[in-house]
């Protein structure tokens, strides 16, 4: 009797699977695009920049005064620079520059970190709709 040989697996069923993980990926890359489409969309102005210094508050801005802000830690020093509605950090003490070459913030939630200085600019919002009765 003569041996059997053992059938390759079809072609086609590989190609299958390919085809269903390039669908896969495709819709999960459209939910990931949709996805930061709405966060871009939804995310709010901030009104305030809030200041901390090795984990201590250090001072709160708005956001609608334009000025220059020292912040000092020991020997280090970063400068702060608000105008038109933004908050960015100009110059800095600090070896890497990380903090001064940054974008400048605006929005609710972005923030600015100087890890060798530990300086943390944060923007938040503050007024939150109330309602406009006095009960």
């Amino acid at each position: 009797m003569g041996k059997r040989k053992k059938s390759a697996p079809s072609a086609s069923r590989g190609g299958q699977k390919i085809k269903n993980d390039i669908i896969f990926i495709a819709v999960l890359l459209m939910l990931l695009s949709v996805a930061a489409l709405a966060l871009l969309l939804f995310r709010t102005m901030g009104d305030t920049v809030v200041i901390t210094v090795d984990g201590r508050f250090f001072g709160e801005y708005s956001l609608e005064e334009d000025r220059v802000v020292e912040i000092r830690n020991g020997d280090g020093y970063n400068v702060l620079v608000i105008e038109e509605g933004k908050a960015s950090v100009k110059r800095a003490s600090c070896p890497d520059g990380i903090c001064s070459s940054h974008r400048p913030i605006e929005h609710n939630g972005e923030s600015i970190i100087c890890l060798p200085n530990r300086v943390v600019v944060e923007i938040r919002t503050r007024s939150q709709k109330q309602p406009d009765i006095i009960t």
